[in-house]
């Protein structure tokens, strides 16, 4: 038999780009850097400066118990650096602390309330405590988590399996709740897809972008059979109303 969302009684999340607006939020961000370039420069093209953040991934290996503002700082100075611009340590440390203000996506907010009718929701997030907290009295203060996760207090990044792992204990300990009841639902492929199908665990792609693709989430086609998500969604709107037609049918 085919599964089912109604099968699931927890949905863990990515949250910065699954539910938050990433590449939105770092854009605008980016404009007052952005306003000392050349109009003709690279980096006025969003995907150009956005993919520079994919250093991030990078970063986060190296330094995995350093947290995400200071990660994001780093990768922001960087930027100025390679586009000759000067900048403060004090800037920098500013942009990385601006995480918790970028938006949630439009659908995000009603889409975990009506997933929250049937499933336990968990964040497990790469974003460090403090821009996470605020994030979760802000754009998100309207959605009621289970629990929250955070490689600030994991002590590394996802992809790191010690994160699905922490994630795992979480649900069954803290949740009470067997694995076999535990979805988890994502936006990056490299970040969260391929560690999913590693630990055979199942799993939604949030396909946002342009055919899913996008600077940060990867593409599909250089993953092939590295991911194996068993539902693809353009929205956590679109995957909440597929829940609900899954769970009206089941009563």
């Amino acid at each position: 038999m085919a599964p089912s969302l109604k099968d699931f009684k927890v949905l863990s999340f990515d949250c910065y780009g699954t539910l938050i607006d990433w590449e939105t939020g770092i854009f605008d961000q980016l404009q007052e850097l952005r306003n000392r370039l050349p109009a003709s420069h690279r980096y006025q093209d969003k995907h150009n400066i956005v993919a520079h953040f994919n250093k991030q991934r990078t970063l986060e290996a190296e330094q995995p118990t350093t947290p995400y503002n200071q990660i994001l700082a780093q990768c922001y100075a960087s930027l100025a650096d390679e586009a000759g611009l000067d900048l403060t340590a004090e800037e920098a440390t500013a942009f990385g602390n601006r995480a918790g203000e970028w938006p949630a996506f439009p659908d995000t907010v009603t889409g975990l309330q009506h997933l929250k009718r049937h499933c336990r929701l968990v964040i497990l997030s790469n974003v460090d405590n403090d821009n996470m907290r605020r994030t979760l009295e802000g754009p998100l203060s309207a959605v009621n988590f289970d629990g929250v996760l955070t490689a600030e207090n994991l002590g590394s990044y996802k992809p790191d399996r010690k994160n699905f792992e922490a994630l795992f204990r979480f649900v069954e300990k803290d949740l009470q709740l067997s694995l076999k009841d535990h979805l988890h639902v994502a936006k990056s492929l490299p970040v969260d897809h391929v560690p999913a199908k590693q630990l055979g665990l199942p799993s939604v792609w949030i396909a946002r972008g342009d055919d899913g693709n996008s600077s940060m989430g990867g593409r599909l086609d250089e993953f092939g059979d590295d991911v194996a998500f068993a539902w693809r969604f353009a929205s956590i709107g679109d995957m909440a109303k597929e829940a609900e037609r899954s769970f009206s049918s089941s009563s």
